[in-house]
């Protein structure tokens, strides 16, 4: 018997929602999954204690000294805390917002210097920013848009402080630029007699390079004029490609730079084409930059992306997802619909915690290497065979590009390069130690191996002479660091295993 034409609609009608049923249960408890387990299980730091932001650092500290907020009293109670330190025989560290990840703001035993006080900032002419060392990108984002302006190199996140990202030189999405060092103007630096020297190009210039990307060895930065630059509006085109294409399609699409304001690529994570395929973001100018624009921005907590984004934790199934999420939907669907445009100081108005593991038995580390243009698909090839062999659970990479640096002393662009930024999720325990360590050491050899270098602000679990290879100016750099600090009053834990 043949059914009425009507009958056969509704039919069809149901059996196509019936199939979507069945195609979306599938993500919708995945992720309902995730966002349940998803709770905030942090602990604040213990008295008497020091940690980073790996969560596994955790150090008996003398004290943590702290500015009340007079800037200029507080420079003064510096002095005589460094002071106190010498009579005492007690090393010094300096923290901002601890996102290192090695005990580069921790000495057992000694006593952590928090910055976070030091946070005054004001315009002067030339659009320079003095601003103290202390001050979070967050609060400068603010206070620059009010004023038509951004930054013109930092972090792709905005939670990181200034003396922070000087000390580990920072970079980030901002296209053919130097790492941020390069724009930095001056800076006021307190020595370890409790003196206060300004260092520039200028002035002081063998100590301004060793401070750029030195980690804190040198002294305290008490406060910096950095070059910052007007507030832009931007489309982004989002091109999918094969990672042994991307830096081809990346010289073809911006070698009239003049536009280009932001760049960075993403690599495919799940099992299937793992670290083969390729997002291509570029951000081209579209506002002139002689315009005055002030952005909106919004504090919201993207919770949808992060419940994505942690989805993919020791799931393939959920790394699958994140990639469609941002492949298909988020860069064919979603910004074609409602807009692709943002401007610089959205773009960068948005912090790393927003999508970092808080849980406690978990945690997320990151390893980052640097190499020229040429070698980024034979590091890739190297990449697929040693993370799968250790079981390591990579949760992202970021493709940046970073132009040579001829600023600070410890570079690690010595010439043009490509820096890949992973992120692995493993146990707060011995095995997932191990598991990182083993990762960290296989992936800076094959980084060394195709020319390259890998970051210093991460876990300290690259040997000693791989370090050195990494770094050949590493052995004058500790020896000036003795010059101009000859007691070491300025230590940490990176100091401690390298620089002897």
């Amino acid at each position: 018997m043949k059914l009425p034409l009507r009958k056969k609609i509704w039919f069809a009608v149901g059996l196509m929602i019936l199939l979507g049923l069945v195609l979306l249960a599938h993500p919708f408890f995945h992720l309902t999954k995730t966002w349940w387990n998803d709770r905030n299980e942090l602990a604040p730091v213990p008295a008497g204690k020091a940690n980073d932001a790996s969560r596994l650092d955790e150090t008996t500290i003398a004290e943590t000294w702290t500015n009340s907020g007079d800037f200029a009293a507080g420079e003064k109670q510096l002095a005589e805390l460094l002071q106190r330190a010498r009579a005492n025989h007690l090393k010094v560290s300096i923290a901002g917002a601890r996102h290192s990840m090695g005990g580069h703001t921790i000495y057992p035993g000694g006593i952590v210097v928090d910055m976070g006080g030091f946070n005054q900032m004001s315009l002067r002419a030339g659009n320079i920013l003095h601003v103290g060392a202390g001050a979070r990108w967050r609060d400068i984002l603010i206070f620059l848009n009010t004023n038509g302006l951004s930054v013109e190199v930092m972090q792709s996140n905005d939670d990181f402080s200034v003396g922070g990202s000087i000390s580990v030189n920072c970079h980030g999405w901002q296209f053919n630029r130097p790492p941020i060092d390069s724009t930095v103007e001056s800076l006021r630096l307190m020595r370890a007699d409790g003196s206060i020297v300004t260092c520039s190009r200028m002035k002081n210039t063998e100590l301004f390079s060793l401070v750029l990307g030195g980690y804190g060895l040198f002294g305290i930065i008490l406060d910096v004029d950095l070059r910052v630059v007007p507030n832009e509006r931007y489309t982004l085109e989002t091109l999918p490609v094969a990672s042994s294409n991307y830096v081809s399609l990346l010289a073809s699409r911006t070698a009239d730079n003049r536009n280009v304001g932001m760049v960075y690529g993403r690599l495919r994570m799940t099992a299937t084409n793992f670290l083969s395929d390729a997002l291509l973001n570029i951000y081209s100018r579209k506002t002139p930059p002689t315009n005055f624009l002030v952005s909106s921005l919004k504090t919201n907590s993207p919770w949808f992306k992060r419940v994505i984004f942690r989805s993919g934790v020791g799931s393939d199934y959920g790394k699958w997802l994140r990639w469609e999420a941002e492949s298909l939907v988020d860069a064919k669907i979603i910004k074609p619909l409602f807009g692709r445009e943002n401007s610089r100081n959205e773009i960068l108005f948005e912090p790393a915690d927003w999508f970092l593991e808080h849980g406690s038995n978990r945690t997320d580390i990151l390893i980052e290497c640097f190499v020229p243009p040429p070698q980024f698909e034979n590091f890739l090839m190297d990449l697929r065979k040693i993370i799968p062999a250790n079981r390591a659970d990579l949760l992202n990479l970021t493709v940046r590009h970073v132009n040579a640096d001829t600023n600070s002393f410890l570079h690690y662009a010595d010439r043009d390069m490509v820096a890949l930024v992973m992120l692995f999720n493993h146990p707060r325990d011995a095995a997932g130690e191990m598991c990182m360590s083993n990762v960290t050491r296989e992936i800076v050899a094959v980084a060394l191996k195709n020319q390259g270098r890998y970051y210093l602000p991460y876990r300290l679990h690259v040997p000693p002479e791989e370090f050195r290879a990494a770094y050949p100016q590493a052995k004058r750099f500790f020896e000036l660091k003795r010059k101009y600090d000859p007691d070491e009053l300025f230590q940490n834990e990176f100091y401690l295993k390298y620089g002897k």
